[in-house]
């Protein structure tokens, strides 16, 4: 995996009792003074820091710091997972680089668990950070939109199984040929300023034959239970979306921040799933500010 900028070690963590293993990045290992930001990747993915942004967040003062969601290449799978679990992983990664404070930071799949860290750990978490990122399904209880409305073919195929269970899901993705929901900006962006996005997909499918566990996993958690509350969650969150993204549509990113108690809402009405990530390098000054 390329490097850029400020140093970036990846490394294995064995959880308490040895029972799991979480795959784990750090921007500045044993640099206490800089503000930690989580990063929480996608789906499917690994847990690879976004490296085009490496060089700013070291000009911020702050630390990127990441882990491999369970059951993709260097994660122990963790069976049932709900989207609440992050935050007793993001616990753990903390103690063992000695941080008593993080800024979780997630796109796309990585919106709700960095959500889940923020509602977990509250005393830990002085603000969060979610782009493109999922609402709690609304065939549970959560009323107020039309959870569906907006995706694209594929992620409307994909979201449906997934909410019918596992088995339903592993069925789907067995045979489905759409393509991703993307804009032909977002297409030209993985092409070019936002390569790296591929290259922290592409090694969650490296181990073994078909779909990585991992990806499984995150879509049942995400039309499950989550395990908390949004509005519950105390501290500041920012919100962005891109008014073309069919992958997770912005009806999602409208009820986060009417649902929040201290959303901060960044309308990107050009922006797809991918070019979005632009609003990134703002985010991190937006971070950076808290210190």
């Amino acid at each position: 995996m390329a490097e850029e900028g400020a140093a970036l070690r990846e490394s294995d963590l064995v959880l308490a009792g040895g029972s799991r293993t979480l795959r784990v990045w750090d921007s500045h290992p044993g640099d206490a003074q800089r503000l930690a930001v989580h990063w929480h990747h996608g789906s499917p993915g690994v847990g690879l820091p976004p490296t085009p942004l490496l060089d700013l967040a070291d000009e911020l003062g702050l630390r990127w710091v990441a882990h491999t969601r369970p059951g993709y290449p260097g994660s122990t799978p963790r069976p049932r997972r709900r989207v609440a679990d992050e935050a007793a992983d993001v616990e753990a990664v903390l103690d063992v680089l000695g941080l008593d404070a993080v800024v979780p930071f997630g796109h796309s799949g990585g919106g709700a668990h960095a959500l889940a860290v923020a509602a977990g750990l509250p005393a830990l978490v002085p603000a969060a950070v979610s782009i493109s990122g999922l609402a709690p399904h609304s065939e549970l209880g959560v009323r107020g939109f039309d959870w569906y409305a907006g995706f694209g073919p594929a992620g409307m195929a994909e979201m449906q199984a997934a909410a019918r269970g596992r088995s339903h899901l592993e069925s789907h993705l067995a045979t489905a040929t759409d393509e991703p929901d993307f804009t032909p900006e977002d297409s030209a962006a993985l092409e070019g300023r936002w390569s790296w996005f591929l290259d922290a997909v592409r090694p969650a499918f490296a181990e073994g034959a078909g779909l990585p566990g991992g990806f499984l996993d995150d879509d049942l958690a995400h039309t499950s239970p989550w395990g908390f509350d949004p509005a519950a969650i105390a501290c500041p969150v920012l919100v962005v979306h891109g008014g073309r993204d069919a992958v997770v549509p912005p009806g999602h990113a409208d009820w986060l921040a009417r649902t929040l108690p201290r959303a901060t809402r960044w309308e990107r009405p050009d922006d797809g799933h991918i070019t979005v990530i632009d609003a990134a390098a703002d985010a991190l000054r937006w971070v950076a500010r808290l210190r």
